[in-house]
Formats: C-alpha cells, sequence, structure tokens
C-alpha cells in the first residue's frame, strides 16, 4: 500500500515539477521580452523564483524517491552485495531522518496547533506567538508568503514517505538476502 501510495505521489510531483519549470521558462522569455521592449514587468522576477524553488523541491523529492541522485559509491562498490543492501539501508535512513527533521521544523515553525487554537486568526496567532509568517507578503508579487513556503511542509511530507517507503524495501533485500555466504 505504501508503495502505491508512493509511486502514485511521484506522479503528481513529476506533473507539478513539470509545469513549474515551463512556468519558469515562460516567465523568464516573458522577461526578456518586456525588458528589450523597455516595459520591464517588476513581478516577473520574484514569481519565477518561487516557481523555481517549488520545481527544486518537488524534483529533488523525485529523485531521491527514485535513487536517482549524484552519489560517490567508490567504496560501496568494493563490499559484498549483503553489505551494500545495508549501507543502502542506512542511506535510506538517513533521507528519512532528514524529513523527519525537516517536517519537525515546519510543524514548530507554521505551529498548526496554536494557529487553529486562535480560531485561525492571523492577528491573534501573531499576538501569541510573535510569528509573522501568515501575514507577511512577498516583494512584488504581494501575496502572502506562506503560499510559496508551503512548499517545505510539502516536501517534508512527501519525502519522508518516499524514504519510508524505500527504507521498507531496502529492510527487505538487506535482511533477507539469498546471495552466496560472505
Amino acid at each position: 500500500m505504501l508503495n502505491f501510495i508512493s509511486d502514485r505521489l511521484v506522479r503528481i510531483e513529476m506533473g507539478l515539477a513539470a509545469v513549474m519549470a515551463a512556468a519558469v521558462t515562460l516567465l523568464i522569455l516573458l522577461n526578456i521580452v518586456s525588458r528589450s521592449l523597455g516595459m520591464a514587468i517588476y513581478w516577473v522576477d520574484e514569481l519565477a523564483i518561487y516557481a523555481m524553488v517549488w520545481t527544486t523541491f518537488l524534483a529533488t523529492s523525485v529523485a531521491l524517491k527514485r535513487r536517482q541522485v549524484v552519489a560517490v559509491t567508490l567504496l560501496v562498490d568494493l563490499l559484498g552485495k549483503r553489505t551494500q543492501a545495508w549501507m543502502q539501508l542506512l542511506s535510506d535512513l538517513m533521507i528519512l531522518t532528514f524529513a523527519a527533521a525537516v517536517l519537525v521544523l515546519c510543524w514548530r515553525w507554521l505551529d498548526p496547533v496554536t494557529f487553529a487554537g486562535v480560531g485561525f486568526d492571523i492577528k491573534e496567532f501573531q499576538g501569541e506567538t510573535f510569528n509573522f509568517l501568515y501575514s507577511e507578503k512577498t516583494n512584488t508579487i504581494g501575496i502572502k508568503k506562506i503560499w510559496p513556503w508551503l512548499i517545505l511542509p510539502i516536501f517534508s511530507i512527501s519525502l519522508s514517505l518516499h524514504a519510508l517507503n524505500n527504507m521498507l524495501g531496502s529492510l527487505k533485500k538487506a535482511v533477507f538476502y539469498k546471495g552466496a555466504v560472505e
């Protein structure tokens, strides 16, 4: 079941990453054209940056799930297959630990319990916590920064799910390895 959810989530992430990457390209082209015509659209740069950040986080989650990241395997390649399986498990555990740490930090940063406790009243939340993340606006677009920042909790939840899925697969390989005795 976890594998099914992880695989479906990867498809959604890839689709969103592709849309965001296309948006970055179009925004940069719009910026070039508008500047060359002497009519620069000042908010395009900021929107392109946010789209690129979303693209990066979404694609990173997919790459880590698919294990398509850059890795130096010089020493691991010298080990036996069973030990390699345990090293993969350790790698998956480190990714899961990182994702969980980011998730905990997002939980503390967003403080949804306190926010819900004040009835989602932004001013009351700010008064109690001195946390202004729900009201702070972007520089040029003028939207609340929470919208572009939401990629962080989305990323941490997604990566946690993918890492847990990969880790369970690695655990099966490491424990139930059926190779020659090493």
